[in-house]
């Protein structure tokens, strides 16, 4: 391919220049160049895939505290102290590959997810219209595009009609650009450019073909999003998160001081004083929260993929699980989405043949947007073969109409089909089954009455107009203002029933806390007739209308009781949405179409489908395989299930991990000895984490799925107060219990390690259910980890080589007393659970 001299001005050249340069033809590009072309992008792939896994794996280490450790063990290999400071730097990296190996599978099990729900673009290769993935689209592709399509790379157009681009994400400009063939000045700015379509933005109504000119990072959107490193905004999960480690992390570090103090005033070695805090620092520190929590997330979208629900934001499951009000439009959704032709009306209501055979000329020649009512009509009504299509004006979400300019017979005819009052809005006269003509004003109270009886029996309805120019077209640009003194031939009336089964579906949904709100654009008549039939409250219905009349503040006040919105505009959407976000809902929104990407973008969680338009699968955060509720109700239930098992890793690091922290830090300021060495404390920490790794695969306990949870920082401080020093508690029994039976050091750290690992894993069994831990079966995953540690405390002590870790044999009595006082410990941990849980509910009530 040629050097293009001019690609970073490419819109002051003419498309037979570009294609020149990049060796292409109005027919597109040969399969085999576009292979070359694709195979030379992904060359460097790999590489960047390398040093992502070795960016991971760095990222284990970002610690501070992990790198002070790091340094401190090296300046004791210096000092001579071999052994040891080997011992803790194999542990600490054990750990750091253990988090690596999680967060990579997790990585991995993620791209193999959105490839199943990755967007396609409809090139020409070899002069023949195919379908690819858009990241296959390469520089000399002639890409075709209509409504909803996003553009893959910046391109020159060739040839549009009717175009209009959505470019807020570049220019900031809310309302669409119209786009046009030509050439512009190299120093036009971007939003003046209107040869050119940008990555990134996406086609809101008409349909163009254009010359993919850059693609990937060489696009405009591509160096923007390298120069701001642009993220996501943080979700609430995320923000949980972060909470949870500050919390975590300002009382390691409190307590890191005074250990560190604590121990050099009592003279003990500094080095040695200093590796032990910082021991003790890492094993309080949540250092496995992120990968916890990307395993817990990676689980979930994997057992969520298998329900036919892809997660391409792994975050966003936690606010699938806390949803509690869906908002949906109801085609496809609360009704079956297969649109039949129920019926054609002339403008009194009499059955009309012309009626039907217009509507099927303007769907059968229409190309902007396939979609399901043109279809419908196309099964209804085949063509006439003598109608050749002349011009088209695509539908947008102003004009509500899509109208075909004809040619038959050497005379031209518009037709124009779409939302009824903007239709008869360029009519000033009607036509009757019968061939009689009157002016519009007179028949207009009996069309809206026929209107509105058809949309209270829940038909959907069409208005179908015409205009005919004779053998010439009148002089001027061909535009959509040609639709104008048009002729109102009647009603085309569809059906789309609603699903079988689908009100048992919401009686699901309500169950699980969460609350169906329809939103739609069809008239308030229709809506109504809907929602009584799948079981939603028809008492308060609020209307597009009725919602540009409302405060943000009246709608506040009455946007929580109202559950059908009807009549509604693309923009209010996402007003109706954050009106529901301050009234303090977890919103998700469903929806597939052009017009909903900003009320997917504004949602909690945006949810899509497969077969919906590129741009709303873009904006979503979950896309259903299948357009179906049910699978939803399976979604929501998996992301509460992973929910669910994160904190229950969070519990966990609150209670036994960070409860015997605690104590060796107190136990250090009154013993003569260290009662762990660092080493000690970190394979402590290293065994431990096993079982909490496979709490992703953990059983749930239904009614943890039963409501939207959330997270509460607050509970978890409680939960900390109440079972750290619980733990803590029989931690310095044991002390007391070791000190009296005498024993060397060795001895005390080896029994105390026994305890501590053993306690830790049995408490994981008491602290992952609200019920009796006897009624609530852990996974087999947890079980068999469990198991192991629990064996592997009893015979480490036994191992010869096991010396070098400072262990020592145990005598068989002072293992059973050991356990007796686990076995208190547990108890008492099963009583604090039921008060501390009682106490909570009391509160909340």
């Amino acid at each position: 391919m040629n050097d293009n001299p001019q690609d970073t001005a490419f819109w002051a050249s003419t498309v037979d220049q570009q294609m020149l340069w990049l060796q292409s033809t109005r027919y597109g590009l040969s399969a085999l160049v576009a292979e070359d072309r694709y195979r030379s992008q992904i060359a460097r792939r790999p590489v960047r895939k390398r040093h992502r896994r070795l960016r991971l794996f760095l990222s284990q280490f970002k610690s501070p505290i992990t790198l002070l450790l790091i340094g401190t063990a090296t300046l004791s290999i210096l000092l001579h102290d071999h052994v040891d400071a080997l011992i803790v730097l194999i542990i600490v990296f054990a750990g750091a590959f253990l988090g690596f190996w999680q967060e990579w599978g997790a990585a991995g099990a993620l791209e193999k997810l959105l490839a199943l729900v990755s967007t396609k673009s409809v090139v020409l290769r070899d002069s023949r219209r195919i379908e690819i993935p858009t990241d296959q689209v390469v520089p000399g592709d002639v890409v075709e595009l209509s409504a909803g399509t996003t553009i893959p790379g910046d391109c020159l157009l060739i040839e549009c009609s009717e175009l209009h681009v959505d470019e807020a994400t570049l220019t900031g400009e809310s309302f669409p650009v119209e786009k046009r063939a030509g050439v512009v000045p190299a120093d036009a700015l971007l939003s003046q450019r209107s040869n050119t379509l940008l990555a990134g933005t996406h086609v809101v109504s008409g349909f163009a073909q254009a010359l993919v000119i850059q693609n990937g990072s060489a696009t405009e959107f591509g160096r923007i999003s390298q120069r701001l490193e642009l993220r996501p905004p943080e979700t609430e999960f995320e923000r949980g998160i972060r909470h949870l480690g500050n919390l975590l992390l300002e009382v390691t570090m409190a307590l890191l001081v005074v250990i560190f103090a604590a121990n050099v005033l009592f003279k003990r070695d500094v080095l040695e004083a200093l590796m032990f805090a910082l021991a003790l620092a890492v094993g309080l520190t949540p250092q496995l929260l992120p990968a916890i929590i990307s395993v817990n997330l990676a689980q979930g979208a994997r057992q969520m993929a298998k329900l036919k629900v892809i997660v391409k934001r792994l975050s966003s499951i936690e606010n699938f699980g806390s949803m509690n009000v869906l908002c949906s439009d109801k085609t496809g959704t609360l009704t079956t989405g297969i649109i039949s032709v129920h019926s054609a009306l002339d403008p009194a209501g009499t059955p009309c043949d012309a009626t039907l055979r217009a509507a099927a000329i303007n769907a059968w020649l229409q190309a902007g947007f396939a979609n399901p009512i043109d279809e419908a009509i196309r099964k209804q009504q085949t063509l006439d073969a003598t109608y050749r299509k002349v011009d088209e004006f695509p539908y947008d979400f102003i004009r509500k109409r899509l109208s075909v300019l004809v040619e038959s017979d050497g005379e031209y005819l518009l037709i124009s089909k779409g939302a009824v009052d903007n239709v008869l809005s360029a009519c000033s006269s009607v036509k009757l089954s019968d061939e009689s003509c009157g002016e519009l004003s007179t028949y207009e109270g009996a069309v809206h009455r026929q209107y509105c009886e058809l949309s209270a029996q829940g038909f959907r309805t069409l208005g179908i107009a015409e205009c005919r120019y004779g053998a010439s077209l009148p002089g001027g640009e061909r535009t959509n203002q040609m639709e104008r003194e048009m002729t109102f031939l009647g009603f085309l009336v569809l059906q789309d029933p609603p699903k079988e089964g689908i009100a048992d579906t919401i009686s699901q949904i309500n169950g699980l806390g969460i609350t169906l709100k329809m939103v739609t654009g069809d008239n308030s008549h229709v809506a109504e007739h809907v929602a009584k039939q799948v079981g939603l409250a028809t008492s308060s219905i609020l209307t597009g209308g009725d919602l540009r009349q409302l405060s943000d503040e009246a709608l506040l006040s009455r946007v929580r009781d109202t559950d059908v919105f009807a009549e509604i505009e693309p923009n209010q959407k996402e007003r109706i949405i954050l009106a529901l976000q301050k009234a303090g809902e977890v919103v998700g929104y469903l929806g597939d179409g052009i017009n909903d990407a900003t009320a997917l973008h504004a949602a909690d969680v945006g949810i899509s489908v497969d077969q919906a338009v590129d741009v709303a699968k873009e904006a979503a955060d979950i896309v259903l395989l299948e357009r179906d509720l049910n699978v939803l109700v399976q979604g929501v239930r998996a992301g509460r299930e992973t929910f669910a098992n994160t904190l229950k890793y969070v519990f966990m690091a609150t209670s036994a991990n960070f409860g015997n922290m605690f104590s060796m830090a107190g136990a250090s300021l009154f013993l003569p000895f260290l009662p762990l060495l660092p080493k000690q404390i970190l394979l402590l920490n290293l065994m431990t984490d096993f079982p909490e790794m496979a709490i992703a695969n953990d059983r749930v306990d239904d009614e943890l799925l039963a409501v939207p949870r959330r997270w509460d920082i607050a509970f978890i401080r409680r939960f900390m107060i109440v079972f750290g020093p619980l733990s803590s508690l029989f931690d310095f029994v044991t002390f007391c219990v070791l000190l009296k039976m005498g024993g060397n050091k060795e001895l005390f750290r080896t029994a105390w390690f026994f305890e501590s690992l053993i306690s830790a894993c049995l408490v994981v069994v008491v602290v992952r259910t609200r019920r009796p831990f006897w009624k609530s079966q852990p996974g087999r995953l947890l079980s068999l980890a469990n198991a192991l540690m629990i064996s592997a405390a009893f015979i480490l002590p036994f191992l010869a080589w096991t010396g070098t870790l400072g262990f020592v044999p145990l005598p068989p009595t002072l293992i059973v007393v050991l356990m007796t006082i686990v076995a208190a410990y547990v108890g008492s941990v099963e009583v604090a659970k039921r008060w501390f849980y009682r106490s909570a509910i009391n509160a909340n009530s």
